[in-house]
């Protein structure tokens, strides 16, 4: 019989245990044995790999983060560790893996690739977003939901004493989550690397509004930025309003996931271990105009992500 693996590698999201979920039900129901990975690609080099079992998944889907937990691992980046990894994977007859994770999850996938004769899926798992070739990552709904009851909270302290707030987003160097939140958040300030930014056209506007009768701002900055404190301060000397910042931080990966998560961890699974099956050996399963294709992990991993023209033209709205 032949034996599937799967990992999560880098930050978890909210959907990784839904994808675990139907990892093990998907792999039997087409005769395969599934095994997990724990702690990523440091638990492949310490052979913590186990036969899993339905018992294992059950009662997980409604969890954010994995039960399997993941990692960051700079052994992995030593040629002896990463021989290591793949004598594990031989001794317990795993023929394929798949894994969970963003970019640098995949260029060590690509090191594998080629140095084994395993075969690896990649399935895009990361809140920023920021992974070229895929309009979307799993996880990154659940985080969207996160921010915007943050912001509708903010709002509701906002505008009863007359503050200014700050809200800090992640998003490492890209400003999507940001973007998204500061849209579909309704908020007066939208600042993230994408797009360039003049602080005295945001004071005129802001200034006029003040005269009009507002008596709140709401900003929305990406963590990619590192304004977050300049803009507090920018606030109460430029603009005369008391500020508070809040750094939303890792509450953004975590929590239960939405529908759209869930449902997206299962087509992701799905096109994953149909694609090992149909023989793809080194692919990262992506979702584009609403469907998924496999494409070859060199097409993935070393292109940088833009987000779309459409966004970025209404994230430039915020200047006018």
């Amino acid at each position: 019989m032949q034996k599937i693996a799967i990992l999560c590698s880098g930050g978890d999201v909210s959907g990784m245990n839904a994808a675990l979920k139907r990892f093990v039900e998907y792999t039997q129901a087409k005769g395969f044995m599934p095994y997990f990975i724990y702690d990523g690609f440091e638990g492949l080099i310490d052979n913590k790999i186990v036969r899993a079992k339905y018992s294992d998944v059950a009662g997980i889907i409604t969890r954010g983060g994995t039960v399997i937990r993941s990692s960051r691992s700079e052994r992995f980046m030593e040629k002896s560790y990463r021989l290591r990894a793949i004598d594990n994977l031989h001794s317990h007859d795993i023929s394929s893996v798949i894994v969970l994770g963003g970019d640098g999850s995949f260029k060590g996938m690509q090191k594998l690739i080629q140095e084994s004769n395993i075969c690896f899926s990649g399935i895009p798992a990361t809140i920023d977003n920021d992974i070229a070739g895929t309009e979307y990552c799993l996880g990154v709904d659940t985080a969207l939901n996160i921010i915007k009851n943050a912001i509708d909270a903010v709002r509701d302290t906002a505008s009863s004493f007359s503050r200014a707030f700050v809200i800090e987003t992640m998003g490492r160097e890209c400003g999507y989550l940001a973007l998204v939140s500061a849209l579909t958040g309704g908020v007066e300030m939208c600042l993230i690397p994408e797009i360039p930014y003049n602080l005295d056209n945001y004071k005129k506007r802001f200034m006029k509004e003040m005269k009009e009768g507002r008596s709140y701002f709401i900003a929305v900055v990406s963590e990619a930025l590192k304004k977050s404190d300049m803009i507090l301060e920018w606030f109460e000397k430029e603009i005369g309003m008391e500020s508070r910042k809040v750094v939303l931080g890792h509450t953004q990966r975590g929590g239960n996931p939405t529908v759209n998560d869930r449902l997206m961890a299962y087509r992701f699974v799905t096109s994953a271990i149909d694609g090992l099956i149909a023989g793809e050996r080194s692919s990262v399963v992506c979702y584009n105009d609403g469907g998924f294709s496999h494409k070859d992990i060199g097409e993935i991993a070393f292109e940088k992500y833009t987000i779309c023209t459409d966004l970025l033209k209404l994230g430039m709205e915020y200047e006018k």
